[in-house]
């Protein structure tokens, strides 16, 4: 956890505390920390422990901590305590504005060159170069390589102009508000609506209701660059800052050094700016209850969200810490509750959660979000309601509590486990949250120790008495959200006054609880024998055959000291299934899931596995069946017993189990049929496969004809025969130890008496679809509520089997290629879209070792709907220019240096090394022998990269693509219907002749129309 407080805000009276922790022995274990002895009054350590702290003249704060996680890089930050409260009417949204201005144009930069020299640099747009606005702040962030000297000193150098160099010139705004808009346009869909819904009741009656960072539509195309200048030159003051350097430095003095160069660099700008303190905007507490029934047509479901304002809390001593702790209990607690009312016979909800939101410097809320069925949301608020008055009433059980701190208790050894392996960019956040938000930083092995001295004496009745702050008359806020309003804010007050009045008789009953066993496994099974095992060096990993057939293969690492993950895979899955069973069979995974496939119920499953740390989950794709997962080396043993009850659970169906699931699935049918989104991409995946059956989406009368109990079954035999299944183990394993829970439980699943699902990979069955072979460009209409615009630009993709990995390679470049300069062309130059992503999908082929691979390359982007088509063409010109001219030598090396420190940091981490090994068995090299595959790999993308220059991109273009890439394509776009008055009124303005035709149709439209309604009205009275 991050704490902190202003400076000199308290005083040192607990230093000597945090320096006995600074002098503790660093290889103590867990179990070995002692609880610290302090009093509650006693004060929190004031000053950030570990790291480098301090304020330059001008008044900026730096933070500066050596850490080699990842290697060879830094996570950088300048954070300001200016957002979007501190705007002027006429202002609203400049704060925003000027972020996107800061990587347009600088006092050094132009033209985004800042954009281009990081990602020459291997700092990707958007993953390593970002920024953020809120209400009370924004930040910007770099990832930055710093194996050449010269790297650091540059990117600091970047930050130091975002302080106070930002250009903000008529020309810069003129460019940069078409991205603006766009991210404007993307935030008015249906979710973002009903933040903003939300946003106002919260916020009602201060300041920050009128504030929402991403600001007015007419400020945003209008506001001069004058005034944005303005807001920059009022505000961005050095001590309204703080600047934050973490990574693999030599030394950290150094980096001070730089820091102070730069931005001291920026003194005699920020002479010239007046300090101005920083107002507190109130935000009022209200007795009444405030209520939004909220009629949403493109939501994806019925929900209900239930709010309580509370001030926020500094952390300063002891006691609020603990009562920090006690707030995670509570919900924790209140989570567990609700999800087992969830999978309940008749459930009032489908999914509800309890969080502890920080909305805004001066409060934050108890926020309880649930979706339901639709109708349904009464039903919803008054179990919410129901459910916080019974802990009211009764609190919770001691096995309650106990459960949360076991919770509690592993995350926080699994962080102190981890303490010298955390990411640079954890401690960037932590460090920012002290600059920003006055969170203490103590350290994690001080944190371990405190909540180990206050973690057991919080008591039940404490952590329940958190809920006499959600209550009706505590600043509480209940909305709902449906497609069409069936509740009324009279039916709210009515289910308020109802639960009150069962509390207030005492009329709840206490929790009921489950019976749950101990065990995940009763009888653990007779273990298997190693037939053969294999010893690769070269990347040290070990193969085991085992007696039931499975092949399991593990790699010790030291990447992070409490992480194992793990997956497993089998070749066959849903291509196999005849085309009258599919729907069927790809609903199986859900249904399964829902009752259940480890052997128990989830909400048994969740008490059983209360302070373990071991998750489970799988898959069933067209051409393979997989599970995955990861745990704490700790309770490896508890993740192998889910494997095994993976293999030897038959689920087996009831019938009210079957009536949830189907309730849920039908009414998420319903909520994506109504989101413009939904019907495009699935428009998109029609025309783009053929209207394969694969590619189809379900529908409601679709869903009318699964077999739950096929499903079932079908799901079933996915996971029955041990000997189709391969599984990778990596992380802190010690052989010692895993080899025999790896024989008790992966070699004690039973073998079938026959083969189950067991498929030779190059007899699979392919997947029937076609790309078509000329162009369509087709306009997806669906009416909105605000006009959204989207479109998908598809190329098919046809790789050759004798060099089928190498393309596989040339693709994954020409994909970065063409995703950098399509935000170069549309946003940077024309100004049209926010982002553009581009996607290779090749998962369409069968996994076959001889077969050409087929596929696509899919240009992405949102954009005004207006200038779909537009986009469109700019888009394709770029492709051909490419394709004819081929990209320029930085370009090129641009790509490269992109996809090498990716594959550097990836080599850091177990994940990584996971999909090594599981790629490397899927390999169509791999016959027997791993290492062969994994020196493929090696191979295929080494001589990609030796050979990549201007002119192997420009080839790889033309082989890859179609040339000319206008002449087959697939170009789908999505756009508002037009209202029927705008059609009329569109025709209108067409010729003479035509417009007394049209006129002469509306007015017998009309007729009928009037007709209709007297009729209806003649029929109701």
């Amino acid at each position: 956890m991050a704490i902190a407080m202003e400076r000199g805000e308290v005083a040192a009276a607990a230093a000597p505390a945090a320096a006995d922790i600074l002098a503790m022995p660093s290889n103590l274990s867990f179990k070995s920390l002692k609880p610290l002895e302090l009093r509650e009054e006693d004060l929190l350590p004031s000053t950030p422990v570990g790291v480098v702290y301090g304020t330059l003249d001008n008044g900026m704060c730096y933070y500066v901590r050596q850490n080699a996680k990842p290697r060879a890089r830094a996570a950088l930050a300048l954070g300001v305590r200016i957002g979007s409260v501190m705007e002027e009417e006429e202002e609203r949204g400049v704060a925003h504005i000027l972020e996107h201005l800061a990587f347009s144009a600088t006092t050094k930069y132009t033209n985004h060159d800042i954009v281009k020299f990081l990602e020459s640099i291997g700092a990707e747009f958007g993953a390593c170069q970002n920024a953020m606005t809120s209400a009370d702040e924004t930040i910007y962030e770099l990832l930055v390589p710093v194996d050449k000297p010269e790297l650091l000193s540059q990117a600091i150098s970047v930050l130091a102009e975002f302080s106070a160099g930002i250009r903000a010139s008529q020309e810069d705004l003129e460019k940069e508000r078409g991205a603006v808009m766009e991210e404007y346009r993307g935030d008015r869909n249906a979710l973002g609506r009903m933040q903003q819904a939300h946003w106002l009741l919260l916020m009602q009656g201060s300041k920050y209701a009128d504030r929402l960072p991403i600001g007015l539509e007419n400020v945003i195309r209008n506001v001069s660059a004058e005034t944005v200048r303005n807001f920059y030159h009022k505000w961005y003051h050095p001590k309204h800052m703080a600047f934050v350097a973490v990574g693999d430095f030599e030394d950290t003095e150094s980096v001070v050094e730089l820091i102070k160069l730069h931005f001291q660099e920026k003194d005699p700008v920020f002479e010239k700016r007046a300090y101005n303190e920083l107002p507190l905007y109130h935000v009022p507490s209200h007795e009444e209850p405030r209520f939004s029934c909220f009629a949403e047509t493109e939501a994806g479901g019925s929900a209900v969200v239930a709010s309580w304002k509370i001030p926020s809390r500094q952390i300063v001593t002891v006691a609020d810490y603990r009562y920090t702790v006690a707030e995670g209990m509570f919900h924790s607690a209140l989570n567990q509750r609700f999800f087992k009312l969830s999978r309940q016979q008749e459930p009032p909800f489908f999914s509800c959660a309890s969080v502890d939101d920080n909305l805004v410097r001066p409060v934050k809320a108890y926020t309880i979000t649930a979706s339901c069925k639709e109708k349904g949301t009464l039903e919803a608020v008054e179990s919410i309601l129901t459910e916080v008055a019974r802990i009211r009433l009764h609190g919770f059980s001691e096995r309650e509590l106990a459960m949360v701190r076991a919770f509690l208790t592993t995350d926080m050894e699994s962080a102190y486990l981890e303490r010298d392996q955390m990411q640079s960019t954890s401690y960037r956040e932590e460090y920012m949250e002290h600059f920003l938000h006055n969170e203490p930083v103590v350290g994690i092995e001080y944190e371990a120790r405190l909540q180990k001295a206050v973690l057991p004496g919080i008591t039940a009745t404490e952590v329940a008495d958190i809920a006499h702050l959600l209550k009706a008359r505590l600043s509480c806020i209940i909305k709902t959200i449906e497609p069409r309003v069936s509740v009324t804010v009279k039916d709210l007050k009515n289910v308020i006054a109802k639960v009150q009045a069962l509390e207030d008789e005492g009329s709840i009953p206490p929790w009921n609880e489950e019976d749950v066993p101990e065990e995940v496994v009763e009888n653990k099974p007779e273990p298997g024998v190693i037939l053969e095992t294999t010893v690769y060096e070269e990347f040290g990993a070990t193969e085991l055959v085992l007696s039931n057939g499975l092949r399991v293969c593990y790699k010790p690492t030291d990447f992070l000291d409490d992480q194992i993950v793990f997956s497993g895979f089998a070749y066959g899955g849903l291509s196999q299934v005849p085309e009258k069973d599919f729907l069927t069979c790809s609903m199986g995974s859900t249904i399964a899931g829902e009752i259940g496939v480890f052997g128990h119920k989830p909400s048994v499953l969740m008490d059983i596995l209360a302070g373990k740390r071991a998750e489970v989950g799988t898959k069933i794709g067209a051409y393979m069946r997989s599970f995955s997962g990861d745990c704490s080396p700790t309770d490896l043993e508890i993740a192998l017993q889910l494997i095994y009850q993976l293999f030897v659970t038959s689920v087996h169906p009831g019938d009210d189990e079957v009536k949830l699931v189907m309730q849920m699935t039908k009414e998420g049918i319903e909520a994506q049929e109504r989101d413009p989104f939904t019907a495009y991409v699935n428009r998109v995946r029609e025309i783009n496969y053929g209207n394969s059956y694969y590619f189809k989406p379900i529908t409601v009368k679709d869903l009318r004809k699964v077999d739950p109990l096929r499903a079932c079954a079908f799901f079933d035999s996915c996971f029955k025969d041990p000997s189709a299944f391969t599984i990778a183990i990596v992380g802190k394993i010690i052989p010692e130890k895993v080899v025999p829970l790896i024989l008790q439980y992966l070699g004690g699943i039973p073998s079938p008496s026959e083969p189950v699902m067991k498929y030779n990979r190059d007899e699979l069955q392919g997947l029937p679809f076609t790309f078509p072979a000329g162009i369509i460009r087709e306009e997806v209409r669906r009416s909105m509520i605000e006009a959204q615009g989207s479109v998908q630009i598809t190329f098919p993709v046809e790789l050759k089997a004798s060099n089928v990995m190498e393309e596989v390679h040339f693709t994954s470049f020409i994909s970065k290629l063409l995703e950098t300069k399509m935000m170069q062309v549309l946003r940077f130059k024309h100004g049209q879209i926010y982002t553009a992503s581009v996607s290779a999908f090749l998962g369409g082929s069968k996994p076959s070792r001889s077969s050409d691979v087929c596929g696509d390359i899919a240009i992405s982007f949102s954009c005004d709907p207006d200038s779909a088509w537009k986009l469109v063409e700019f888009s394709l010109e770029e492709v051909a220019r490419l394709q004819l001219e081929g990209p320029t030598k930085q370009e090129v090396l641009t790509v490269l240096e992109i996809e090498q420190r990716a594959h550097e940091n990836g080599q850091q981490e177990n994940v990584y090394w996971l999909d090594r090994l599981s790629r490397a068995y899927q390999s169509r090299l791999y016959v027997g022998d791993l290492n062969t595959s994994f020196q493929g790999q090696d191979q295929w993308r080494d001589s990609v990269r030796s050979s990549l220059d201007e002119v192997a991109m420009q080839r790889a273009l033309c082989r890859i693509l179609p040339v000319p890439c206008a002449q087959r394509h697939t170009a789908v776009a999505l756009v508002p219907r037009p209202s029927r008055m705008k059609a009329i009124a569109g025709l209108l303005n067409s010729t003479t002749v035509s417009r007394k035709l049209v006129i002469a149709a509306a007015g017998a439209g009309m007729c009928v129309f009037m007709l209709w309604r007297l009729r209806q009205r003649r029929v109701s009275s």
